[in-house]
């Protein structure tokens, strides 16, 4: 069976664990030369040593704008194109309202929505040049569309991802680059885990809470996201555009 992804050029910001990390293997599977992100580099590097010989580390912030300047410098000098974008580098922590600060929001909007905004805008002139249409797809949330208690930052950012991805979706009409938005449930990751503290109990209980408020009764696995967004990556996707798509278990379709 041909290679979902042969012969194509794909960027992954924030995979140096967690999802993008999953991503960015499932797409080297299928054939995908990858350039990943990350702001640490040994994280970086031990991640490139999972994924193998076709990808291609840089470390970067996507908040940083000379930053993103050189991860598409790069590739444009090393590939001169771009077929598909995933923009997953962000996260967020929480606070209740009552407690939210100035910094506590500039680095939520930052990381998740400025990041987003440049890491695509700035990717535009490669995607351009895709050889058969690309692929763009944003880091979203159930949080678009669900109230979380002390998360209301972070998922007001992961709404704003959403209409970008409606938004763009129009301004890019006739370009052949598809926009779309990937947003999982509960996810086993390094940065769900984290948001328990750094106690094993505490984070077992934050797992065993919110596997418990997901219809299939579980958190879901990097892995498990990282298949819808080969397939969004894909020609399998050649009609799919300005989308939504969940992968959470039904937690926010019930």
């Amino acid at each position: 069976m041909a290679q979902k992804l042969a012969g194509k050029v794909a960027v992954v910001t924030g995979a140096s664990s967690g999802i993008g990390l999953a991503a960015a293997k499932a797409f080297a599977a299928e054939g995908a030369t990858v350039y990943i992100t990350g702001r640490r580099q040994a994280e970086l590097d031990a991640a490139l040593a999972e994924i193998g010989s076709s990808a291609i580390g840089i470390q970067a912030d996507s908040t940083r704008m000379d930053d993103l300047d050189r991860v598409f410098s790069t590739v444009a000098a090393r590939q001169g194109r771009i077929d598909v974008l995933y923009a997953n580098a962000g996260g967020g922590s929480m606070l209740p309202l009552g407690a939210i600060t100035e910094q506590h929001f500039d680095d939520t909007f930052d990381r998740n929505v400025k990041a987003v905004v440049f890491t695509v805008q700035k990717a535009l002139p490669l995607l351009e040049k895709a050889v058969s249409g690309a692929s763009v797809i944003l880091a979203g949330s159930t949080t678009s569309v669900m109230g979380t208690a002390s998360f209301s930052i972070y998922s007001a950012t992961k709404a704003a991802v959403r209409n970008l991805a409606r938004s763009w979706a129009l301004d890019l009409k006739g370009k052949a680059i598809r926009v779309n938005t990937l947003s999982p449930g509960p996810i086993h990751t390094p940065g769900l885990v984290e948001l328990a503290g750094p106690d094993a109990a505490q984070q077992q209980g934050l797992l065993d809470y919110l596997g418990s408020q997901v219809p299939l009764g579980r958190v879901g696995r990097p892995e498990e996201i990282a298949r819808v967004a080969l397939f969004l990556a894909s020609d399998d996707a050649s009609f799919v555009n300005g989308a939504e798509l969940f992968a959470d278990g039904g937690q926010a379709q019930v």
